[in-house]
C-alpha cells in the first residue's frame, strides 16, 4: 500500500532509529576505492620525482594523503548518508563516524596483510639498521598520517550529514481547496 499526502497536509513518516549497515559497508568501498586509486596515482607521481636531492618529496606526499583522506571520506560519508536514508544531522553524523571507523579498520589490515607479503616484518626484526633520516621520515609521515585521519573523520561526518533526506511524501496530488 502506498502512501500519499494531499499539499498542505504533512505525511507522517517514522525512520528507523538504528544503524544501516549495508549502506556504511557500500561507504568503505567506496572510500577505499578511492583510495587505493589514487593513492596509486600519488606514488606513480611522487615515486617518478624521487631523487636524492629531493627533501620535499616527504612534505608533498602527506600533503597528498591528506587531501586523498579528506575527499575520500566525505565522499564515502556523502554516499553512506544518502544510502541509509538519514532523517536527521544526528543520524548522519553517526553514520558517517561508524563508516570513518570501519574503513580505518579495513585499511590497517589492509596494510598489515600487505607488509607480510612484502616482508615488511624483516625490516623490523633489525631495527639498528634503521638511520636517523629514515627515522624523520617516519616522524613526517606520522603527522601527515594524524592529521589526515582526523580531517577525514570531520569530512566523513560532513558529507553524511549533508545527505539528510528528512520525511519526504511520495505521492502528493494537487487539491483546490473548497469552496
Amino acid at each position: 500500500m502506498t502512501e500519499f499526502a494531499f499539499r498542505g497536509e504533512e505525511l507522517n513518516v517514522e525512520f528507523r532509529r538504528r544503524a544501516d549497515w549495508g549502506a556504511i559497508w557500500s561507504g568503505v568501498f567506496i572510500f577505499t576505492a578511492i583510495w587505493a586509486v589514487f593513492g596509486s596515482l600519488g606514488m606513480a607521481i611522487f615515486a617518478s620525482t624521487a631523487g636524492p636531492r629531493t627533501p620535499e618529496l616527504g612534505l608533498g606526499a602527506g600533503i597528498w594523503a591528506v587531501a586523498l583522506t579528506m575527499v575520500a571520506m566525505y565522499v564515502a560519508g556523502l554516499e553512506t548518508g544518502r544510502l541509509a536514508g538519514v532523517a536527521d544531522r544526528r543520524d548522519g553524523i553517526v553514520h558517517g563516524t561508524t563508516m570513518f571507523g570501519l574503513s580505518i579498520a579495513v585499511l590497517l589490515v589492509l596494510m598489515m596483510l600487505a607488509g607480510n607479503l612484502v616482508g615488511a616484518n624483516d625490516a623490523a626484526r633489525n631495527a639498528s639498521t634503521v638511520s636517523a633520516s629514515s627515522l624523520t621520515a617516519f616522524a613526517g609521515l606520522g603527522w601527515a598520517g594524524f592529521i589526515g585521519l582526523c580531517l577525514g573523520w570531520l569530512a566523513a561526518m560532513a558529507g553524511a550529514a549533508s545527505a539528510v533526506v528528512g520525511p519526504r511524501a511520495r505521492n502528493v496530488h494537487e487539491i483546490r481547496p473548497a469552496a
